[in-house]
């Protein structure tokens, strides 16, 4: 058996006690660490887990001989802790988005390069059971070539939730507002099925949150490479929480979807997820009576989990696997980085009224 793979977090905020629990729900690997730019907070955090505090990424990557870090800090303070994890010799999977800017994502996969070390981002959705199932279903020819992609995303945050943490619904700690911080979940999986994108045209506001800096709505149309097109709707305002959904339609007509997230949606460390991930649409020729199947399926093994841990257990399993492998894993730094170009594009657009390359 090899020996367990050495995992410290950096940033002890709410969603650090998620990726602690997966940890030690992951076999061959032991969490050993955490870094805190508050010493305190790190040591309250590492006695809840019997782990060690430190107030130093290199000191604590070397002395505690550190194989990954989980990067939970706030969005733009991912790129100096990843960087430091990463010169220091460790390998850095890091909350999603993977920063606010382009500029912090280079950075950061410059740095993993140099270093010959593997960079990823949490993107746990993608391995939900019905996001995989369109995953395969593309792969296998069975919609032809994806053509139409869409997101909606209505959620709610309130106003306790902004007042929660002091870096929330500000531009210089939070980077943005739905965008950056409840979409990229979204954003990610319009991406892995559709492809790379060509051009954006987009525009946020700020509808019914007067007490934020920030966007609580944007839309977007998107052109892809492959000739396809894209729709975007995301909000944080609708009371309580309506679904997010990604529907993809292919060139033979056929269509398939999945709601990640029905009703109020997940808050990490305030709630739970209370409404399983399912596919809500599959026409693929042949398949129709096959829904109802897979949205039982799925709503069975739902109850069997906790999908707060589950799916982030998967990916840091997953992302061990590669480090054990030398090998990329199934979601890198460069896919984190397309997620920010996207939002960081409508962005670009709403100030300058025009469409934007990538």
């Amino acid at each position: 058996m090899p020996d367990p793979l050495r995992i410290a977090i950096i940033g002890p905020g709410k969603v650090a006690h998620l990726h602690a629990k997966a940890v030690l729900e992951t076999p061959d690997a032991e969490l050993v660490a955490v870094y805190g730019r508050t010493y305190q907070k790190a040591e309250d955090f590492a006695n809840q887990y019997g782990i060690r505090a430190y107030s130093d990424v290199y000191d604590m990557v070397d002395r505690e001989n550190v194989d990954l870090c989980l990067v939970c800090t706030t969005h733009p303070a991912h790129r100096e802790p990843t960087v430091a994890a990463l010169n220091a010799g460790s390998h850095v999977l890091v909350e999603k988005p993977l920063a606010s800017t382009l500029e912090d994502c280079d950075a950061m996969i410059d740095a993993a390069k140099r270093n010959n070390r593997q960079l990823g981002v949490i993107s746990q959705r993608r391995f939900y059971e019905p996001s995989q199932r369109i995953r395969q279903a593309i792969d296998a020819g069975k919609i032809g070539t994806p053509v139409l992609g869409t997101i909606q995303m209505l959620g709610w945050r309130s106003e306790a939730y902004y007042q929660s943490d002091a870096w929330r619904g500000t531009w210089a700690d939070e980077g943005g507002g739905v965008l950056v911080n409840q979409s990229p979940h979204q954003l990610d999986l319009l991406l892995w099925y559709m492809g790379e994108i060509d051009e954006v045209y987009g525009v946020w506001r700020n509808l019914n949150h007067p007490y934020i800096e920030v966007d609580d709505t944007a839309l977007a149309i998107v052109k892809f490479k492959n000739g396809g097109l894209g729709n975007i709707i995301v909000s944080n305002s609708q009371k309580p929480g309506i679904f997010g959904k990604v529907h993809v339609h292919g060139q033979n007509g056929a269509s398939v979807g999945v709601q990640t997230d029905g009703g109020a949606l997940f808050i990490a460390g305030m709630s739970t997820i209370t409404d399983p991930p399912v596919n809500d649409l599959w026409t693929v020729p042949g398949e129709e009576n096959l829904l109802a199947q897979f949205i039982a399926d799925d709503t069975a093994f739902f109850t069997t989990i906790d999908a707060t841990v589950h799916y982030f257990g998967i990916q840091i399993a997953e992302f061990c696997e590669a480090i054990r492998a030398g090998r990329a894993p199934s979601v890198t730094g460069e896919d984190g980085r397309k997620v920010v170009a996207l939002f960081q594009a409508i962005y670009e657009s709403t100030r300058t009224g025009l469409p934007v390359k990538l």
